[in-house]
């Protein structure tokens, strides 16, 4: 019984020994390592940068850029890829102000006063926000047209005279291609503080019109049905809902008439109308409808000279 305690009293005197030695030594010299670095001035207000502060912050930005990603894989899940895309943006900038805080609160947890840093920061930001407010306003209305879904990549738009189809929506601009094939960079803050046309907002059905003057005299339901031939045989002209033609004025020179067509391609429209106008004066031609010019009358009183 004796030398079983003997033997555990060894044993337990093993482990004390083993424990210190990992305790001093290795670890003694793994905090070394990190204590080491450069140091300026002393107490409080010193200032030390060593091993560990530099392997803290960057282990601190790689977990919080871990974090992020699967906050964003978590919040995503279950859209489609176009609003995966959207969330890209929004994710990058919240990457960017994480990244600043986690630098900041490791600065303050290694002792070094950031207060200094804030006040400057503070300072700096301000002018940044009368220099840059415009950015600033582009990069908010990105996160407002990304977030309500105002606005959405495929969408034609008429903003300022042009129409565009929409190809891409990023934090800062949006960019849309016009009907002429050139691209047209929108900031984002026009979309939000301007109205704009969206074609496409509700449906891709959109109803186009098609204005025709014909000469008076003209047999007007005869006029209707043509310009509705014309409208039917054209393959991009949609069947459901069917085409109509109005009456709309008497005018100067003619007969004002609008052919109301509907289609699903709205961008690329003018094309198709051409095509109908081409198709228009054909027909008219061989059904001897005049489609006249403006023109005025002016007639001539002779006066006598008095004498």
């Amino acid at each position: 019984m004796a030398e079983i305690l003997i033997m555990q009293d060894k044993q337990e005197e093993i482990v004390e020994q083993i424990q210190e030695v990992v305790k001093e030594d290795v670890w003694g010299s793994i905090k070394k390592v990190l204590d080491s670095g450069l140091h300026f001035g002393e107490g409080e207000t010193g200032i030390n940068l060593t091993v560990g502060l530099v392997l803290g912050l960057v282990l601190s930005l790689i977990f919080a850029s871990f974090i992020l990603k699967w906050i964003r894989k978590i919040s995503t899940r279950n859209m489609d890829e176009i609003d995966k895309n959207k969330f890209v943006s929004i994710f990058k900038f919240i990457k960017y102000v994480t990244y600043i805080i986690v630098f900041f609160f490791i600065l303050s947890q290694s002792g070094i006063n950031i207060t200094p840093f804030l006040a400057a920061s503070a300072a700096l930001l301000v002018g940044l926000g009368l220099a840059l407010q415009d950015l600033f306003q582009d990069v908010i209305g990105g996160i407002f047209i990304i977030l309500d879904k105002s606005l959405l990549v495929g969408d034609v738009i008429e903003v300022e005279d042009k129409v565009g189809k929409v190809i891409e929506i990023k934090l800062r601009t949006t960019r849309a291609i016009t009907r002429d094939d050139k691209i047209i960079i929108i900031p984002n803050h026009i979309l939000i503080r301007n109205s704009i046309y969206n074609y496409t907002q509700n449906r891709k059905t959109t109803r186009e019109k098609i204005v025709i003057g014909v000469a008076y005299g003209s047999d007007t339901r005869k006029v209707e049905e043509l310009l509705l031939e014309c409208a039917n045989k054209h393959s991009s002209v949609l069947k459901n809902p069917t085409a109509f033609v109005t009456f709309e004025d008497f005018g100067d020179s003619a007969l004002i008439f609008h052919l109301n067509i509907f289609i699903n391609n709205s961008f690329r429209s003018p094309k198709m109308m051409s095509d109908i106008r081409f198709h228009i004066d054909e027909i008219f031609r061989q059904n001897n409808i005049t489609i006249p010019f403006p023109q005025r009358d002016v007639h001539f009183y002779p006066t006598t000279k008095e004498s």
